[in-house]
């Protein structure tokens, strides 16, 4: 958080083997082989320079503790680390720790939202109206793919001052999920739905309530159904509260000359529910963005309707040239094109992306939460990892 007819049959994915990956201990590691038996992938100069740029990171003044980059082209995950997991600790992160995952959430919700389009449950012209009648009449006919897409123009709710004054007084207890739309019901939509792209936390939270609605179920247990058990996600989780399941990788607030400060634990995940609240593993992040991708829980035509991108940045700004879609950005990179989204919060910052076959994937997760508002210099060398990453998964 900062930051629908005739169906073609959607193809559950068997679920993924379970990978074990072999890490070499060392500040900066690389892992050769993830299954038994397999081989070890082609080492790249595009490798050499992920390498190169993860380590400057990390060694940058205001730069995370650690960080972690999953590469995937072809059947093996190649593993880089630079730094530690935990300050004060000599162990690196590991592709299992658990992190949050921040806006990458909302691709996670987006992929449930189509699954529920491919099955006939929803449909993309289905408005706030049709299934959450009590949120405000102005906001009505806004519709699923113009909030899955962010030209909604409904106001985001963690931009306001209400908000914003609540949560300082109650950071580690979040309010019911419907609660946060509450800090802005009373204002009006901020331009014609449709009209241009702006990104808003809102838009992700009342995808989740509309789904919620139309399954009568918790939206956390939608996305378990949708999402997270037919892609084999075993450690993908939506909490409420702060605490982060066991083995995870520490996220800080980093202030020079100030000691950094942990604050993996500092927020209750509630605050941003499905616009951010999500939390992940490396390892599993790469499994889902190249599930998604490939459109695996949707059905032909509306992953085709998925695809067609306007211009718009992610938030934070992913590699290249962003251009959104439906729950899913498209990134032109030197080294070509890839789909996923970005996120940062309160310790983390992530990014996931696939080649649209699913075959070349990547997940970077760094422990600290980097925007360019907050330094620009640095943001821009993490930019130039999420790039070195995709070139690396891209390469031949």
């Amino acid at each position: 958080m900062p930051s629908i007819r005739v169906h073609e049959g959607r193809t559950r994915p068997v679920v993924v083997a379970l990978i074990t990956v072999v890490i070499l201990v060392g500040l900066l590691t690389i892992a050769d082989r993830t299954t038994s038996g397999a081989a070890s992938p082609r080492t790249t100069n595009a490798d050499g320079q992920l390498r190169q740029a993860l380590s400057r990171l990390v060694a940058a003044k205001g730069g995370p503790p650690g960080g972690i980059v999953v590469v995937q082209r072809g059947g093996t995950p190649m593993i880089f680390t630079a730094g530690v997991a935990a300050v004060g600790e000599s162990g690196t992160p590991q592709p299992t720790d658990h992190v949050r995952i921040a806006g990458v959430s909302n691709a996670l919700s987006g992929a449930a939202a189509l699954a529920l389009v491919a099955d006939d449950k929803l449909t993309l012209n289905t408005t706030i109206g049709d299934v959450l009648p009590t949120l405000p009449a102005t906001w009505s006919h806004v519709t699923l793919a113009e909030l899955l897409q962010h030209t909604s123009g409904v106001p985001d709710f963690s931009t306001s001052k209400a908000f914003q004054k609540a949560f300082g007084a109650s950071p580690t207890v979040a309010p019911p999920p419907e609660h946060l739309l509450s800090y802005v019901a009373k204002q009006p939509l901020e331009f014609k739905p449709g009209s241009r792209y702006h990104y808003s936390n809102s838009d992700n939270v009342i995808v989740a309530l509309m789904m919620q609605a139309i399954a009568g179920a918790p939206y956390a247990s939608v996305l378990q159904e949708e999402v997270t058990q037919p892609l084999g996600l075993g450690q993908t989780t939506l909490p409420t509260g702060a605490s982060m399941p066991a083995a995870f990788m520490r996220g800080y607030d980093v202030d020079p000359p100030k000691a950094a400060e942990n604050v993996s634990e500092a927020i209750a995940a509630g605050w941003s529910y499905a616009s951010g609240g999500i939390v992940s593993t490396p390892l599993d992040l790469n499994r889902f963005i190249s599930g998604y991708v490939t459109g695996t829980l949707t059905n032909g035509a509306t992953r085709a309707r998925q695809f067609r991108f306007r211009s718009g940045s992610s938030e934070p700004p992913g590699p290249g040239t962003n251009a959104v879609g439906l729950a899913l950005f498209r990134y032109t990179t030197s080294c070509g094109l890839v789909y996923g989204d970005t996120g940062n919060t309160l310790g983390y910052t992530a990014f996931a992306a696939a080649s649209r076959d699913g075959t070349r994937s990547v997940s970077v997760l760094v422990g600290s939460q980097l925007t360019p508002e907050s330094n620009a210099e640095l943001f821009a060398q993490l930019r130039q990892v999420f790039g070195q990453a995709v070139c690396a998964a891209m390469a031949r």
